[in-house]
């Protein structure tokens, strides 16, 4: 078959994409673009958001439309929390987001049998094991995105991600091991570990180990690669993670701290499992052991019930923390969430309003960040060109720019920034490095 993807949200889906991707063309598929004429099209969906949800269907009724003989399959978060909805959509496979090597026999079915509508969906609340899937893709990427997670178990009232992933399942520290110098070995230049809650990474594996068991075993893996963190809950930093991740040479010091929100009762509401006191302490830590890192957090602004005070309370806070960079979110309200019917939903002018407000004070921040790398070297891995000029990121991920004549895809170089643009370092590039 001709096989064609479109994937919708986060990392970790992307990563199973790539990995689908891979399965499809070990069984002898072809994989074309999703915009070209294919035999079968996957759409790899999300449901963070009621508008998560629209996305899907929309490009589900548009594919079908434009090819109406061809297999369209729905697999991911949104077909595992809405089976019903499944009725509606012109889809010949409905999966989940289990199973991915019994999703590519279940496609190759749907196109030979042609016949109903097959429904591949589980309950996600009663897996236990971590599936195994390849790593990497089969682009000429720079960054291998890693999962070495899946699950989650806060239950935070916003989100309905628990019931479309189930419980906390951890790729066991031997297999990510085995899978970094897999990757590295492939030429690799950074990894990314990824998860739906990286933080509880080894809890069911009751072996006494933590994340930063793991991260630890990745950077002896795969030496000479950078090593990126996926998001992580304030309570993973601790003086003895940061005393060991600090040792790490190959570590990234680019942390992303999951936040939503800079005030006390905004956060007991959003059942959050830490107060304002804990999350600056994580800052404070990583400011402590690491030099200069880049602090980044997400924010949600609008909760239901959260007053202007709140608000501000939060304006506050960040300004505090000083991220790196931010992103900053209106509320969506999600049905099947205890937030959804909570009383004092913020009207959508007020969110977008806040948005703004937020938004502007972490872009002055991103500036000021920015402005304090004007002069230093930097190595910048770079990633594609365009426009003329190769772009790529530093350890702590700030996009660099910079002219070249020589094919720096996938190359570390050094970099002297001599300003910045609009989100972005300017630079000339100083020496070779790796080739």
């Amino acid at each position: 078959m001709r096989v064609a993807f479109h994937t919708l949200g986060c990392k970790v889906n992307q990563y199973e994409t790539q990995a689908l991707e891979q399965l499809f063309a070990a069984r002898g598929h072809v994989l074309v673009p999703f915009e070209e004429e294919a035999d079968a099209y996957i759409v790899n969906s999300c449901t963070v958001t009621a508008v998560s949800d629209k996305k899907s269907r929309q490009t589900v009724r548009q594919v079908r439309k434009r090819a109406p003989e061809a297999v369209v399959a729905l697999c991911g978060c949104y077909p595992q929390t809405h089976p019903g909805d499944m009725e509606s959509l012109p889809v010949d496979l409905a999966a989940g987001t289990g199973d991915r090597v019994h999703f590519v026999e279940l496609v190759e079915r749907a196109w030979t049998e042609r016949q109903a509508r097959i429904d591949a969906l589980d309950d996600a609340m009663k897996r236990r094991a971590f599936e195994l899937l390849p790593p990497g893709g089969l682009e000429g990427r720079t960054r291998a995105m890693l999962k070495v997670e899946d699950g989650c178990v806060n239950f935070c009232t916003y989100c309905i991600i628990p019931y479309a992933r189930g419980p906390v399942r951890s790729l066991p520290l031997r297999d990510a091991a085995a899978q970094a110098a897999q990757l590295a070995a492939e030429g690799y230049q950074e990894l990314v570990l990824t998860g739906i809650e990286i933080s509880s990474w080894g809890r069911d594996l009751r072996d006494g180990t933590s994340l930063i068991d793991l991260i630890e075993a990745v950077c002896a893996a795969a030496p000479g690669c950078r090593v990126r963190l996926g998001s992580l809950e304030p309570r993973t930093i601790t003086e003895e993670f940061c005393r060991r991740a600090a040792r790490l040479d190959g570590l990234c010091p680019h942390f992303h701290l999951s936040m939503q929100s800079g005030c006390d009762a905004t956060l007991e509401r959003m059942g959050r499992k830490y107060d304002t006191a804990r999350f600056y302490e994580s800052v404070s830590l990583l400011r402590e052991h690491f030099q200069d890192p880049a602090i980044t957090a997400d924010m949600i602004v609008g909760f239901p019930g959260e007053t202007e005070e709140e608000f501000q309370q939060s304006l506050d806070f960040i300004q505090r923390c000083a991220f790196s960079s931010m992103h900053i979110f209106p509320y969506s309200r999600r049905p099947g969430t205890p937030a959804a019917s909570m009383p004092s939903q913020t009207p959508k002018e007020v969110k977008e309003a806040r948005a703004r407000q937020a938004g502007e004070i972490a872009v002055r921040m991103e500036g000021d960040r920015l402005l304090r790398s004007v002069g230093q070297t930097v190595e910048v891995l770079f990633e594609e060109e365009r426009d003329g000029l190769w772009r790529g990121h530093t350890s702590r991920y700030s996009e660099v720019r910079a002219s070249s004549a020589e094919d720096l895809h996938n190359r570390l170089r050094q970099v002297s920034v001599t300003g910045i643009g609009d989100g972005y370092l300017e630079g000339e590039i100083l020496n070779l490095r790796n080739g």
